[in-house]
């Protein structure tokens, strides 16, 4: 097998192509910031009472708790329609489409369409990555984005913003997803740090902070949308600079297409790579390459992968519950949406800080328990920091974790579990109309059992990427196991729980 790291050690750390790569895709996830949240404003609820026609005359009316016994009057919908409160939005989905009073269900299911988008996405979007290519996936997934974010501009029907906001919800997480396994490929283990944990994060975080200041100025839900879809098309001509992703290209057995890259990166950062970058003795002969699709059925296909893959996808629920609660909070909801994204900025800072210096089971499991203790005495905002420091963790740290031939699928399963609890987070807000604690308690209990499961999971820490199965870490109660009686099994048993 070819060590890759080793056979590029020659490439600077931080030269030319590294920071043109770091910026340039740190510039394609902004727009996934503000349309993972942006169903905050296009979508709110504002004061409304039933329209009363203009030719009714109220002024001679009986009144209400004197005249009338309301107890005794049956209740009917509104019949003429609503009357919406303009002081805040101009218009939003809910104010153009009715989705109030007996349609009010389907405000939530609004955000559940979105998420269910990313559901599917993550499970297959990262397959496609892991066969065909970082960069492919990459751009398209940006273009249809784009596409459909303009085409709800002109949706005529709740159903049809619906159906729209399902393949938005497709495009966004498969495009940040691909962005995130290209960078943390195409840069160096210093850099790669930065980016898979304030360069990413950041950029996202900008495009959230970005959002309420674009809702504000811009507030019918249709202009916003339309302002929103512009910047993906932008990046577009990004094409013509990021390459595909080598080490990518040395797992699929292309080898001198990965060497041609190199020798390109090199060019530009002004290095004189070595007559051989990739040696002879380290490629497989071609008849005996044996080449084999992965798909996201090996997350499940032993017991040691099994059990990081299901610890890893159980730590990201949390972040969206918090995110979508905004509205729900007291005071102008265009600065709460603001602050809810200035505190992300030193989380994701402290992220990089733990991830540079600290130890990663021990950083995610830290993250959670303050979530928890945070959530306890109901702040909030605080919560939201400590959330999004692990939020950030998990990405990183799940490209640490798996091989350059699963990494794209496990980081797109990991996004799959978070956004099953992003789908029932519309929901789960809900909870609070029968008791407000019970959001909170739900949340705290299951950020608990998953930070005490954190610590369960391989360290990472100094370690070079995995490129095959092989090289994966062991949990560490399997290598408890395996350390307690390691000569009991077949020697042919035994060689086979190596290769799981």
């Amino acid at each position: 097998m070819i060590d890759y790291e080793s056979a590029t050690s020659f490439l600077d750390e931080w030269g030319t192509f590294q920071q043109q790569v770091f910026f340039l895709l740190c510039v394609f996830i902004v727009p996934n910031g503000f349309i993972s949240i942006t169903i905050v404003f296009v979508a709110d609820t504002p004061a409304h009472r039933c329209l009363i026609p203009a030719h009714i005359n109220l002024t001679r009316g009986l009144m209400p708790g004197i005249d009338v016994n309301l107890s005794d009057v049956s209740r009917e919908s509104c019949l003429d329609g609503w009357e919406y409160d303009r002081s805040v939005y101009t218009a939003t989905i809910t104010t153009e489409f009715d989705l109030v009073c007996d349609n009010s269900w389907k405000n939530p299911l609004t955000s559940s369409f979105f998420f269910c988008g990313i559901l599917v996405a993550s499970f297959i979007s990262g397959q496609i990555a892991d066969r065909y290519g970082r960069k492919i996936v990459l751009f398209v997934t940006l273009a249809v984005h784009s596409l459909f974010i303009f085409l709800q501009v002109f949706a005529n029907s709740w159903a049809v913003f619906c159906a729209l906001h399902f393949v938005v919800g497709m495009g966004q997480i498969s495009n940040y997803v691909s962005a995130f396994v290209l960078g943390t490929e195409l840069l160096g283990p210093r850099a790669r740090t930065i980016f898979s944990t304030i360069g990413a994060n950041l950029s996202c975080d900008v495009g959230y902070m970005l959002l309420p200041l674009c809702a504000y100025l811009l507030r019918d839900w249709r202009k916003l949308l339309l302002c929103l879809s512009l910047p993906g098309f932008l990046c577009l001509p990004f094409w013509w600079f990021i390459p595909e992703s080598p080490r990518w290209l040395v797992s699929q057995g292309r080898v001198k297409e990965a060497e041609a890259i190199v020798r390109d990166i090199a060019k530009r950062n002004k290095i004189h790579p070595p007559a051989v970058i990739f040696h002879s003795s380290e490629k497989e002969p071609p008849k005996e390459r044996k080449k084999r699709s992965n798909n996201i059925c090996d997350l499940l296909r032993s017991r040691n992968i099994r059990g990081i893959s299901l610890t890893l996808n159980s730590l990201t629920i949390g972040y969206y519950a918090i995110s979508l609660n905004t509205s729900n909070l007291y005071g102008d909801v265009y600065f709460n949406c603001f602050l809810s994204a200035l505190v992300e900025l030193p989380a994701y800072i402290l992220s990089w800080v733990l991830f540079r210096w600290c130890s990663r089971r021990l950083s995610v499991f830290s993250s959670l328990f303050a979530y928890l203790v945070l959530l306890a005495i109901t702040l909030e905002m605080m919560g939201k920091f400590a959330v999004s420091t692990a939020f950030a963790f998990v990405y990183a740290y799940t490209a640490e974790l798996y091989p350059t031939v699963l990494r794209n699928t496990a980081i797109g399963a990991c996004s799959t579990a978070s956004r099953i609890g992003s789908i029932i987070a519309p929901y789960f807000i809900y909870l609070r109309r029968y008791w407000t604690s019970l959001p909170y308690i739900l949340m705290g209990s299951l950020t608990a059992v998953t930070g005490l499961l954190s610590l369960l999971l391989p360290e990472s820490f100094g370690r070079p990427l995995p490129d095959t199965m092989a090289q994966m870490q062991w949990m560490k109660w399997r290598k408890s196991l395996r350390k307690t009686n390691p000569l009991k099994t077949h020697p042919n048993q035994h060689l086979a729980l190596q290769q799981r």
